[in-house]
């Protein structure tokens, strides 16, 4: 694997990388959440294909518009009237709301424009951020995705559960 390949782009498939989160966090006692906008539920769904869902997945929403983004995952209107949805804070802050909503341990939130159009601030199709929360210590990324709308939306699914995967290690070390 070249050095600066992105883990996602490997030969592991959704269901490959959900067996392993489902395997960890079962493991580790750990529940997950997650608050998607792009994605539209594809990642709470691939979530839900695994068996024993219920013991490391219980709460999943999906906020498309800003109101939502708002009144369910709190985030704030300033960052999104000064950053947009799609950025590092708006994230950040539905990654937080999502993990006091559910009373979980993990979150994911993911927000972009997933195509055929990008953003009316310029940014193009293909880019989407991510969010994880650990017991409230936040992490964002950006990527920038190609292909069609349904491409970028499963390449960020196995992004953000291939970025989960690698982060858990971190987390474990916290703990001890």
């Amino acid at each position: 694997m070249k050095e600066n390949e992105n883990v996602w782009n490997q030969a592991k498939t959704t269901k490959e990388l959900t067996s392993q989160v489902s395997t960890v966090l079962i493991d580790l006692g750990w529940l997950l959440t997650t608050a998607e906008s792009c994605t539209g539920g594809n990642l709470a769904s691939a979530l839900c294909a695994e068996k024993n869902t219920a013991s490391f997945f219980g709460t999943g929403v999906v906020t498309f518009n800003n109101e939502a983004k708002h009144k369910v995952m709190g985030v704030n209107n300033a960052t999104l009237e000064k950053y947009t949805a799609v950025s590092s804070q708006t994230v950040g802050e539905m990654a937080q709301g999502a993990l006091e909503l559910a009373d979980a341990d993990i979150s994911i939130a993911i927000s972009g424009y997933a195509g055929p159009d990008g953003g009316e601030d310029g940014t193009p199709a293909g880019t989407v951020w991510f969010g994880w929360s650990f017991r409230g210590e936040v992490t964002t990324a950006v990527q920038h995705f190609t292909g069609e709308c349904e491409d970028v939306i499963e390449k960020a699914v196995r992004y953000a559960l291939s970025e989960l995967l690698r982060q858990i290690p971190h987390w474990k070390k916290q703990l001890h």
